[in-house]
């Protein structure tokens, strides 16, 4: 009987057991079912976000002078029209600012009163002025500001704490991930608009550490400096962009990632300027050619074009034709990434730099110094820099679907090359050749051949004719512009020769 019992009990246990997983796969399949809609509702999200999404407006002196018309000497309506002038401009003094329709936005991130917003809705203004949404207005003054990452950071004087926003992580999210963007589009305050993260790390040509959060939330002229939030109400980016050809939002808006703008944040909040880390090398991405002339297994890192004299890179011992694949511990997967990763690593710190250079695998310990300072000293070089003297005219030798000559004095002049630049003066370049079709042009400087010096046209074709009995079919040069910024390029050897 007992045993019979218990098969009863354990029949029992197993049908309950059935049900709780049945009841158990049926909320899971709610729930995945609710995701795929959507959010049902926003409302208390937005609600408990909006106080702290402000918008702001900006005051600019502009210059307005009436002039005073031209009339023929002793003309009796000459001082008339001098009185009547002079009015007209001393009535134009008193009102000499013109301010602008609120057509940006911003979010505060201490409630003591810091604002965070785009440089671009600031740029230039005399007077910054912050409305929140109960319409009290505040003037704001600038903590500092960005332009290579179009950020800002203000500061207002509220008589009571602020409501504030928290940033989350933006290596968190994920593409498909609801989001909720919070601005003043065209001037109408505090508008919500909800979509989904559509991509990731977009490169918009919009400053050299795009890196930007693409969303289809609707974002306009006016959303400028606004929080993009998660579904957990934390900022994980700030809309500065949109791609429209009518200036209105097609589905296409940029946000700058969170973990991005907190480092410059942080910055602008303790020293009212950025301090980034400077490395002192030109780079350039590693396309296929690239790396099979180099012998690189793909084309992952960044490709050294150049290294600044007297930068940290010169001083460990990093060169032209290395290929940086990890800095600091991080890997470089692509050339774009090298600098924002480098601008995010503290001035003065030491770091590992990982090389590949001509197949082998190097390792360098780099100090790095400051991006500022490097740039303050590159704007004070004097470009009047020692120059080669005129011989007789130079010969003209063709190769390559290129005309070469020495780089005398009044070829300098002429293509305005900087005393600095050393090597082969491209004079000409045929336009149906693989050199036109790789960019190459007049006034280029062929500096270094499969990465080795070349001083004269001789030389270049010596050593392409050498390259060519070894039975290699391309090359690696070396060029740089008249201002001697380098880079890598390939040529065939297969053109055929003038």
């Amino acid at each position: 009987m007992s045993v019979i019992v218990k098969h009863l009990e354990i029949a029992g246990l197993g049908r309950l057991l059935t049900a709780v997983a049945m009841i158990a796969a049926l909320q899971l399949a709610t729930v995945q079912s609710a995701v795929a809609r959507g959010p049902v509702s926003v409302a208390d999200l937005a609600e408990k976000l909006s106080p702290a999404v402000v918008n702001i407006s900006t005051t600019q002196k502009v210059s307005q002078t009436v002039p005073v018309p031209q009339l023929p000497d002793g003309s009796p309506l000459q001082e008339f029209f001098e009185d009547f002038f002079k009015r007209q401009q001393q009535d134009t003094d008193k009102n000499k600012t013109r301010k602008r329709n609120s057509l940006g936005s911003g979010f505060v991130i201490d409630p003591s009163g810091i604002i965070v917003t785009n440089q671009h809705v600031i740029a230039d203004a005399d007077e910054i002025e912050v409305t929140f949404t109960d319409q009290t207005k505040l003037i704001a003054k600038v903590i500092g500001q960005d332009s290579k990452t179009d950020l800002a950071l203000l500061k207002v004087e509220p008589t009571k704490p602020l409501t504030a926003l928290s940033f989350g992580s933006s290596e968190a999210i994920r593409v498909g991930d609801w989001v909720l963007a919070i601005g003043n589009p065209f001037g109408l305050g505090g508008t919500v608009t909800l979509g989904i993260v559509s991509a990731r790390n977009r490169n918009i040509d919009a400053g050299p550490y795009d890196a930007f959060l693409q969303t289809d939330a609707a974002i306009n002229r006016g959303n400028s400096g606004g929080p993009l939030f998660n579904m957990e109400g934390e900022v994980i980016g700030i809309n500065t962009a949109i791609i429209s050809p009518t200036g209105g939002s097609i589905g296409l808006g940029f946000a700058i990632p969170a973990n991005v703008a907190k480092a410059v944040i942080e910055q602008l909040r303790e020293f009212g300027e950025t301090r980034r880390g400077w490395l002192g090398v030109r780079i350039q991405t590693i396309t296929d050619e690239l790396a099979e002339t180099l012998s690189l297994a793909s084309t992952n890192g960044a490709l050294v074009a150049d290294v600044t004299d007297g930068g940290p890179a010169k001083a460990a011992g990093l060169e032209a034709g290395d290929v940086i694949v990890t800095f600091d511990g991080r890997d470089v997967p692509a050339m774009r990434d090298l600098p924002r990763i480098v601008a995010e690593t503290s001035v003065g710190k030491e770091v590992s730099v990982v090389v590949i250079r001509k197949g082998e695998e190097k390792t360098f310990s780099v100090v790095l110094g400051r991006l500022e300072d490097a740039e303050k000293a590159q704007a004070k070089v004097s470009s009047n820099e020692d120059s080669k003297k005129d011989d007789e005219a130079p010969k003209v030798k063709s190769t390559l679907g290129l005309k070469l000559s020495l780089l005398t004095d009044s070829l300098r002049k002429k293509f305005e090359i900087k005393g600095k630049v050393t090597g082969v003066l491209i004079t000409e370049v045929d336009e149906a050749s693989a050199a036109a079709e790789k960019r190459i042009r007049a006034g280029d400087v062929i500096v270094q051949v499969q990465q080795q010096d070349v001083n004269s046209p001789e030389e270049f074709e010596d050593r392409i004719e050498k390259l060519k009995s070894d039975g290699l079919r391309s090359i690696l040069l070396s060029i740089a512009n008249k201002d001697g910024d380098l880079r890598f390029s390939v040529l065939k050897l297969s053109e055929k020769e003038e």
